[in-house]
């Protein structure tokens, strides 16, 4: 399929209710309102296509921006064009969810992601937490920088509660990734996660809720889950 071919799809799944969480998400025009499950129909077609899934994210439509990250070839996309979708991913879906999960997957995933958590730019910001987050959830520990990992875990627990609204919630979940995919450092994540305690975020009037780092973690160890690896960041 053509990118204009899947334009065209997107605009006859779209629906108007859709569009309306989406708008109160954040999402701005142009785009649809394209369920995910609608936008998996289209990959399933496509499948991952390097090529096509820039020319959808260079739209700037959003339906289109967020079908590029389940696209996007992690083995063939840049660290140049990782740095442009980071910096036009201008809300929390493109920012903490498609660009992280692509960029985790990559062989420079963490490097991006200690780069991006340097920003004053909270979308990019956000980006660099999820990333690392993502990283710990796809890669094996033995090529994790456990003592890096460490220092991240310090770094939230000093710096979360001042820190930029969505950058709280990216970090909230980093505590949780960590906990929950790295098992040398799920005691360590855990004692963070009850010195941070409950994260306020303003999620703009949904339902959405921050989980209780410390309580997820538990959950996830209830279940004998520590340390089970996720085969793909995307979902």
């Amino acid at each position: 399929m053509t990118t204009q071919e899947i334009l065209s799809q997107l605009e006859k799944y779209g629906d108007e209710r859709t569009r309306k969480t989406y708008i109160t998400l954040g999402a701005r025009e142009p785009f649809f309102g394209v369920k995910v499950q609608d936008l998996k129909k289209i990959l399933k077609k496509t499948k991952k296509n390097h090529e096509t899934s820039l020319e959808l994210y260079a739209t700037g439509n959003y339906d289109a921006m967020y079908l590029a990250g389940l696209m996007a070839d992690e083995t063939q996309i840049t660290k140049e064009q990782l740095e442009v979708w980071v910096s036009q991913a201008y809300f929390s879906y493109l920012s903490e969810y498609t660009v992280p999960w692509v960029a985790a997957e990559t062989a420079y995933g963490f490097e991006l992601g200690l780069k991006w958590i340097q920003s004053d730019i909270e979308t990019i910001a956000s980006a660099g937490w999820g990333t690392l987050a993502y990283f710990a959830a796809v890669h094996e520990d033995e090529k994790l920088d456990t003592e890096a990992y460490i220092k991240l875990l310090d770094t939230v627990e000093k710096e979360i509660h001042e820190a930029q609204n969505r950058v709280r919630y990216a970090m909230n979940g980093f505590v949780i990734a960590t906990g929950t995919y790295v098992k040398a450092l799920t005691k360590k994540s855990k004692e963070v996660a009850k010195k941070i305690g409950k994260v306020n975020v303003d999620v703009g009037g949904t339902a959405c809720k921050v989980p209780l780092a410390n309580d997820y973690i538990d959950k996830v160890i209830a279940k004998g889950r520590v340390g089970v690896k996720r085969k793909t960041a995307r979902c």
